[in-house]
């Protein structure tokens, strides 16, 4: 009798099962350092629950913790659905589960402890970098692997965006990690001032350009067909998006050093190729929405689908806002601001964990024989609870950023500022009390998945992983 070949879906279980509770974890260190901006006695007198030491631990755990467990598990889930083969080097695929949650621990006991290189999304040192380093590398070999033995001719569009953001993460990762040991846990850049801050904002933008955009959009484009039940919109669009996207990308990061020693060329470079991305990123937005079209209607029914379409949203709206921020006149009131802390959010909260939270909302019970989540109550009341808690967040970010950009360069008929520093930050202090609100919410919503994720596997036992299914003829 012939032996039935399964999915590899224990190791997107795991992944899935993480990205819940890293998002709790990283979502409430959130909370906490936004509290210690309200009340300051938070950290306790105690240097290692400081702000400034739990704010990468923050930025790391959100990131790489919760956005890179999501990413792990559904681009494992989808390359093995889309090229109907069982996951390329199995042993190797459950190394890199357990590499990256060591990775996540180190840096959670790193961190706090003032280990750090101080380099914006990567602050782990020399002996972490390396650890990632292998399991970057492991990585692309299942995942090329697996598209390699496709039993398909044709490689679907996810499968561009996530192969994209595996590649390019791995050159921005080797090139701004170059560093040279100064001790166990100390070292230094290889590159000296200025070029040190260019290549760091290379890396910092295209973080969010590949790790944050580019991945997800391979969420998107798998998980809102599925979940409409409808092809997406126009695939020639989605080539066209990826490859005007991966393009005009890596070119942006200099918008991050305007003002700056940066040599006022290159700033402007950045800045034509920050107002150029809004083509393809909108590009990617409608392709998305339109899917829904003769499908609208699905959204009074389905929760999971709000998730979907509201981090599109999200997605438009940021993806104009950064360009917008990136030219100088807007980027001289802006930068420094509170207002970039918003705009950070609203793409990280409101695309990133949006799109994350409906795709694990729609693949969980897939991979425990579930027809769906425990609870659809609970998903409606996590996707408005995350949506209020968002806008109240961002809404009060723009407001404090824009105050305290006219605040901080209003002069005096004589030259001399009109506010002092303490006055400004006096008038954003009611702002922050609304940006903690706005935290709790989401927060609160994360805890609300984590009870439904729990009550829809309890009881699953060994879960079965699902027979590969064979090609459709054509």
């Amino acid at each position: 009798m012939q032996q039935v070949e399964r999915y590899n879906d224990r190791v997107v279980r795991q992944f899935a099962l993480m990205t819940v509770v890293w998002g709790i974890v990283g979502m409430l260190v959130g909370v906490i350092i936004a509290s210690q901006l309200l009340w300051p006695a938070l950290n306790f007198d105690t240097p290692w629950f400081t702000y400034s030491r739990l704010r990468p631990l923050h930025t790391n755990a959100v990131i790489f913790a919760f956005g890179g467990s999501a990413l792990f598990a559904t681009s494992y889930y989808i390359v093995q659905r889309t090229c109907h083969v069982r996951l390329f080097a199995g042993r190797l695929a459950e190394f890199t589960f357990w590499g990256w949650q060591t990775i996540i621990l180190a840096a959670a006991i790193t961190l706090p402890l003032g280990l750090t290189t101080g380099k914006e999304y990567a602050e782990l040192e020399w002996p972490i970098d390396i650890l990632i380093t292998i399991v970057w590398v492991s990585y692309a070999v299942v995942f090329f692997g697996t598209l390699a033995k496709r039993r398909v001719p044709h490689i679907y569009v996810a499968n561009w965006f996530f192969a994209a953001y595996i590649i390019t993460i791995a050159v921005l990762h080797l090139v701004n990690s170059a560093e040279i040991p100064a001790g166990p846990f100390k070292s230094y850049s290889v590159y000296p001032g200025v070029v040190d801050a260019m290549v760091q904002w290379w890396y910092g933008h295209n973080a969010v350009g590949f790790f944050l955009t580019a991945g997800f959009l391979g969420m998107m484009y798998y998980f809102i067909p599925k979940q409409t039940g409808r092809p997406i919109f126009s695939y020639r669009l989605s080539v066209v998006h990826f490859w005007a996207l991966i393009s005009l990308y890596m070119w942006a990061g200099p918008h991050h050093l305007i003002y700056s020693s940066l040599p006022d060329w290159v700033q402007s470079l950045g800045v034509v190729f920050s107002i150029m991305l809004i083509a393809p990123s909108w590009g990617g937005m409608i392709n998305g929405i339109m899917t829904l079209s003769g499908a609208w209607h699905k959204l009074r029914t389905d929760p999971i689908l709000k998730f979907l379409v509201v981090s599109l949203s999200f997605y438009g709206m940021s993806t104009f806002e950064g360009p917008m921020m990136s030219i100088k006149s807007v980027n001289a009131l802006s930068h420094y601001t509170d207002w970039t802390i918003g705009h950070v959010h609203s793409g990280a909260l409101g695309w990133v964990a949006m799109i994350s939270v409906g795709s694990l909302y729609a693949l969980i019970p897939r991979l425990y024989g579930k027809t769906r989540m425990y609870s659809i109550r609970a998903i409606d009341i996590h996707f408005w609870t995350t949506t209020i808690g968002i806008v109240l967040y961002v809404a009060a970010m723009w407001i404090a950023g824009l105050m305290q950009g006219l605040m901080w360069r209003a002069v005096n008929p004589d030259g001399t500022l009109t506010y002092t520093f303490v006055e400004a930050l006096k008038a954003t202090y009611p702002y922050y009390a609304v940006r903690v609100l706005g935290g709790v919410m989401v927060l609160g919503g994360m805890f609300l998945m984590a009870w439904n994720v729990w009550k829809t596997v309890a009881g699953c036992g060994h879960a079965e992983d699902a027979p590969v299914l064979a090609p459709a003829a054509h």
